[in-house]
């Protein structure tokens, strides 16, 4: 599976083409707001502080921000951070990559990372990533990831490195919508927290 830096190299237009691709679905009126909605659910406040990590054009944060959070959206992206700026100005958007420690300082609530954003990290870097997001995670945090299988990254590789990272499975389930994981699941969403917590 490529990065999303090489996807990038091999088509520049791709961000763009991305971009358009959501704008397309939403006209189209398909339900965008599954990830959203778990994370309100899993949120114990309104106002949490949000994190969405891997946030592309803010699709995920900037309903999350409409719901009455505080979200900031992180991605390695320059362009699709441009979009969640021009459509979510409320939120707090910032270009940097989670391999490199790039993440916006603060200790948040909630950490979401949805759009397979895992999987397109460099697998030398995905222990990192996740140790970084953990670093800004509260004490009593929740982080949840998704991303879908035959990507490069299998599920018991993921969980054993969340675990390298300091982090332990809280739930896992099979779609955003929480439906149950089994071993036929072609998606994971993995809700974490600090182990020993």
């Amino acid at each position: 599976m490529p990065t999303w830096k090489e996807v990038l190299a091999a088509n520049p237009d791709h961000s763009e083409q991305y971009a358009a691709r959501w704008r397309t679905f939403a006209a189209q009126g398909r339900d965008l707001d599954g990830e959203a909605r778990l994370m309100d659910a899993l949120a114990r406040k309104r106002g949490a502080r949000i994190l969405d990590a891997g946030c592309g054009t803010g699709r995920v944060g900037g309903v999350l921000a409409a719901r009455g959070h505080e979200v900031t959206g992180v991605d390695l992206d320059p362009v699709l951070i441009g979009y969640a700026e021009r459509d979510f100005p409320g939120s707090r958007w910032e270009v940097g990559d989670l391999t490199a420690g790039e993440v916006p300082d603060g200790e948040y609530d909630l950490i979401v990372s949805a759009g397979n954003v895992m999987t397109f990290l460099p697998a030398d870097g995905r222990i990192t990533a996740l140790r970084t997001l953990a670093g800004v995670l509260a004490p009593d945090g929740r982080m949840a990831i998704g991303f879908g299988s035959g990507r490069g990254y299998g599920f018991d590789e993921f969980i054993a490195d969340a675990a390298e990272a300091g982090l332990e499975t809280q739930h896992r389930w099979g779609t955003w919508e929480i439906d149950p994981f089994t071993a036929d699941s072609d998606f994971m969403v993995t809700v974490l927290v600090h182990r020993d917590s």
